[in-house]
């Protein structure tokens, strides 16, 4: 069922991911362009995956898992990133990267919450019939 609360919260997510690839067009260190796009990318698909595998609650707990290891791998990237920007941080031109990535794992925590809420419900009911 696509209405749920917790697809909101995956599709806030993707967004995020969408959002980050968007904004992240300015890496050159390290490679960060293709490693930032390679895992935006996945971050997206693995959302979408997650959002119409409803039916199986604990795949999609497991996809949300990956997806906020995914993120946190990348806030830290971003965080290393914006520490070795030359001349300081001046957030009103730089630094918004590292907001979506924290906004996705925020997202995906509470869409956990209420996959977990679902299947006590489910399991709740199973154990009236």
């Amino acid at each position: 069922m696509l209405q749920r609360i917790q697809t909101i919260w995956i599709f806030l997510a993707v967004l995020g991911a969408l959002f980050l690839n968007l904004t992240a067009q300015d890496f050159d260190i390290l490679g960060g362009n293709l490693l930032i796009n390679i895992s935006t990318v996945l971050l997206i698909l693995l959302g979408l995956l997650s959002i119409f595998s409803f039916k199986n609650r604990k795949r999609q707990i497991l996809l949300n898992n990956i997806s906020i290891f995914i993120n946190a791998l990348l806030l830290g990237f971003l965080i290393y990133w914006l520490l070795k920007l030359p001349g300081g941080i001046s957030f009103p031109e730089k630094g918004i990267e590292p907001v979506f990535s924290v906004i996705a794992i925020v997202c995906l925590l509470l869409a956990n919450v209420y996959i977990k809420k679902d299947e006590r419900l489910v399991k709740s009911v199973d154990r009236l019939r």
